[in-house]
């Protein structure tokens, strides 16, 4: 079905060479079908004849071959593929340029300028042009936001914080001690500023906190998903580089720094002064000890323990986490060992079968 309209506000109709030229795809191969109106995106399986599907692979061929869509997103060599009265939309990039239609159609809204009454903004904090904030959203003193802010209700920005252009910090997010670029985005409920696990035993075995003194510092069109925490750094600064995108439930410790891009999954946990290169990628769960270097485009399994640098480039998995070739050995290794005569499950039952009969009529019991 196509995006529900009480939810996801629409532009259409847009004529399909519009469409072409925003998904990027070649101008002038439409032919006839140019000035052809499309209402809307919608999966493979469901959409009608006036709405946009995509494909970015041989595994939903079948889906294509029965689908309705009035056209079809897909890689170049399966537009031979595309059912009768179906256009095909040949892209070496389906999924990016079917990403930049479906925002044709339904463009993040913009921000409704104003201050609600309920809203609690310091009276020397700064708005941009066109800024919204919602019902008891509270802005710091001296905290400033660029041109064309989102400030969802319940939100808190605190004091002295900075935001660039088009930044939207959702319902329940909260923001201190930190300086952001353009087009952030802070989901609901994220956390970004508040003070990193730092603490020091006393002889008597007390724990002192330790002042956390740096701030977060997020690079343009960072975004931080629903519930995930970003701790602000003990000296120095805990650093997002330029569009790192952390899922929800993600926690990100004391002055850790990411490069460009990275990518976290939810539920990963990152301790204290860890550095990430440009584009790692972590998969859903890992976790990553402190103070160790992940280097550029490495890739992190679900689930890993890492407990030692990644070299720029290295696939690992596993915990303690090695590189994939080596946990795929080591995995193999344990089937086989328990393959073996004597030691996999069949043999423990025969094992415990022979006790619960005890010892055979004749020898005696062994006793402690």
């Amino acid at each position: 079905m196509a995006a529900d309209p009480r939810f996801h506000a629409g532009t259409g109709p847009h004529r399909l060479d519009r469409i072409a030229a925003v998904a990027g795809l070649p101008e002038g191969s439409l032919g006839a079908d140019a000035a052809r109106l499309f209402e809307d995106v919608a999966p493979l399986h469901e959409a009608g004849p006036a709405q946009i599907a995509f494909l970015d692979g041989r595994r939903h061929l079948a889906a294509l071959r029965e689908s309705r869509a009035g056209a079809v997103i897909l890689p170049p060599d399966l537009a031979g593929q595309v059912p009768e009265g179906c256009v095909a939309l040949p892209s070496p990039a389906p999924h990016l340029a079917f990403a930049r239609v479906a925002a044709l159609f339904h463009p993040a809204p913009a921000p409704l300028p104003g201050i609600h009454p309920t809203a609690v903004v310091a009276a020397d904090a700064v708005l941009g042009e066109g800024s919204e904030v919602g019902p008891y959203a509270v802005i710091g003193a001296g905290a400033v936001l660029g041109a064309r802010a989102y400030v969802g209700p319940h939100a808190v920005i605190g004091p002295g914080c900075v935001f660039g252009d088009d930044a939207r910090i959702h319902a329940h997010a909260s923001a201190i001690c930190c300086i952001a670029g353009h087009r952030v985005t802070l989901h609901h409920g994220a956390r970004v500023g508040q003070e990193g696990f730092g603490f020091t035993p006393t002889p008597e075995g007390r724990y002192v906190t330790i002042p956390q003194l740096g701030r977060v510092r997020l690079g343009d069109e960072v975004e931080i998903g629903a519930n995930a925490c970003v701790d602000r750094g003990a000296l120095g600064d805990t650093v997002l580089g330029p569009g790192t995108r952390l899922d929800n439930l993600v926690q990100i410790g004391h002055n850790v720094s990411t490069g460009r891009g990275c990518v976290i999954v939810a539920q990963v946990g990152i301790s204290g002064s860890t550095r990430l290169g440009d584009y790692v990628t972590i998969a859903g769960q890992a976790g990553l000890t402190g103070h160790l270097t992940i280097g550029s485009k490495a890739r992190i399994g679900a689930q890993a323990g890492v407990q030692s640098d990644v070299p720029p480039g290295q696939d690992v998995t596993g915990s303690p986490a090695m590189p994939v070739k080596d946990a795929l050995r080591a995995a193999l290794y344990l089937r086989k060992l328990g393959a073996r005569k004597g030691t996999g499950s069949a043999a423990a039952t025969a094992r415990e079968t022979a006790e619960q009969k005890g010892p055979p009529a004749g020898r005696p019991g062994h006793t402690d």
